[in-house]
């Protein structure tokens, strides 16, 4: 599939579009992210964000690339389970920030391309901040009024 000419009308394919929440999906399932991006370019549309979200078990994440295109938001998502995808920062100078703060929020590797100090608490590591871990135990209730009166 070529998604620059689906994108400009001029292929027979017609792409399945799916309106939710004011965003037009594209289910372009086995895209490599960065043949996205080269389409999405080819086309004038322009890089809006990447939303992250961390899947339950270990099913790993889901990435949500936004862009616009002529006032239309259209998404491409991506679920990775090995923690890394491709960057597209040289590709679209505007996904650099982004890709530093999913980066630093979840630890997932943007392959190709240096990073860097991290931005949000120096000598912290990746995925501290946001990626979920196991809940920590709940004190007995009425304890910290006994710690407190020690």
């Amino acid at each position: 599939m070529n998604l620059a000419e689906i994108l400009k009308g001029n292929s027979a394919a017609e792409p399945a579009w799916a309106e939710k929440g004011g965003v037009f999906w594209m289910n372009c399932e086995g895209c490599p992210v960065r043949d996205v991006a080269k389409a999405m370019h080819d086309v004038g549309a322009r890089f809006v964000t990447i939303t992250a979200y961390q899947l339950p078990a270990s099913e790993g994440f889901r990435l949500e690339y936004h862009w616009d295109l002529q006032g239309r938001l259209l998404g491409f998502a991506f679920q990775i389970t090995g923690g890394s995808i491709e960057s597209i920062y040289d590709l679209c100078e505007a996904a650099d920030w982004i890709e530093r703060e999913v980066h630093e929020e979840y630890a997932i590797d943007f392959t190709g391309r240096r990073y860097e100090p991290l931005l949000l608490r120096e000598g912290q590591t990746p995925g501290v901040n946001l990626r979920e871990t196991a809940p920590a135990a709940k004190p007995a209730p009425g304890a910290e009024q006994k710690e407190a009166a020690r």
